[in-house]
């Protein structure tokens, strides 16, 4: 008879999802799951009341550590009800199953909110019940917060975190106006903001995202150089996404340290160029990218998809032109019918760079 006792050092082992370089296997014990199912229930306070039982609709896949603990853990530590999506890239039989339930719990990423929004139907659910949206894996765009709002009558709760913290680190409160802050920080959880030398930086300054809390894993599995490299003294990890820090303690996010664009010596980050393209009626999804030039060392290019087949290259560049600064502007437009994604819907810009 097999021994099925566990230990809170036993370890899951958790693949990052490889977007920026090779994926690496997180080690996450039992400890660092449930402190972290704990600090997600309490951040969700008193959002279920008159709710039995919580419907989440779980459409990412469940070995992404964000569905995992997120929606799975979390919902069924409740006493919930995880409705899977089989096939999230169906997206009108996605609509159709969503509409079997008065739901009240959905987690996603902006790729996914674009996709339902521009389903026929969705606009037509049920959204009486729905209360917990939660926006993380990539950058909320607030254009699509805005249009979501709109549409379900429930605002995105952004947030922040990765593999390598199971996820759960920073967020903003249950159906909080969406600000594009990714919020505060959870429960036992600390956040500072650090220069290249590990060093904290100023209020309001920009630097390297680290936190420290007990949902922070062991270390990398049988990767203990990569292990180094991300955890500074003191238990702090290392995320490689630059933000930043107001005086409320609000972070923001601006992007992936390993996608920053550097133009004449100025740092250039794809969400902000990325943030603008969308807004420009007719283009659906963006993603820019740094590429080389003699003079500038790297100028922007913006790979993007339209739903309106008139739209130029040069009408792209012109829009950017009024509400970017020179250096931030694309050079190159090139449009796709699709943009490369994850598993989970995150635009991989890597893959772009790499052609």
């Amino acid at each position: 008879k097999p021994d099925l006792t566990r230990s809170p050092d036993d370890l899951y082992i958790v693949y990052t999802g490889g977007t920026t370089g090779v994926s690496k296997g997180a080690m996450l014990s039992h400890r660092n799951m449930v402190y972290n199912v704990m600090q997600t229930v309490v951040w969700q306070g008193d959002a279920y009341i008159g709710v039995e039982p919580i419907i989440a609709i779980t459409a990412l896949p469940l070995y992404h550590i964000f569905s995992l603990q997120g929606n799975c853990l979390a919902v069924m530590e409740q006493g919930g009800l995880n409705v899977l999506i089989t096939n999230p890239r169906d997206f009108p039989a996605f609509v159709k199953e969503m509409s079997r339930y008065s739901f009240n719990y959905l987690t996603g990423v902006n790729t996914l909110f674009i996709a339902l929004l521009n389903t026929p139907g969705f606009a037509d659910l049920n959204f009486s019940n729905f209360r917990v949206c939660v926006g993380g894996g990539m950058a909320v765009q607030p254009a699509v917060a805005k249009e979501w709002t709109k549409v379900t009558g429930c605002e995105i709760s952004q947030g922040y975190g990765l593999t390598e913290t199971s996820p759960g680190a920073i967020v903003n409160a249950v159906r909080s106006k969406f600000t594009g802050t990714i919020g505060l920080p959870l429960p036992s959880t600390e956040v500072k903001i650090v220069d290249d030398d590990g060093q904290e930086v100023p209020i309001g300054e920009v630097g390297e995202i680290c936190i420290k809390g007990p949902q922070v894993m062991e270390g990398y599995w049988q990767r203990p150089e990569e292990t180094e490299k991300v955890m500074l003294p003191g238990g702090w990890l290392r995320t490689g996404d630059i933000g930043r820090m107001d005086l409320g303690g609000y972070s923001w996010i601006e992007d992936r340290k390993k996608d920053m664009i550097l133009v004449s010596g100025f740092n250039v980050y794809p969400n902000e160029v990325e943030n603008v393209v969308v807004e420009m009626e007719g283009i659906l999804e963006a993603a820019a990218i740094g590429v080389e030039d003699e003079r500038a060392g790297e100028v922007v290019k913006v790979f993007a998809v339209k739903t309106d087949k008139s739209i130029t290259e040069q009408d792209v560049m012109d829009y950017c032109r009024e509400y970017l600064t020179g250096y931030k502007r694309p050079k190159y437009v090139e449009f796709r019918d699709d943009l490369p994604k994850t598993n989970v819907g995150k635009i991989l810009r890597r893959a772009l760079r790499n052609e």
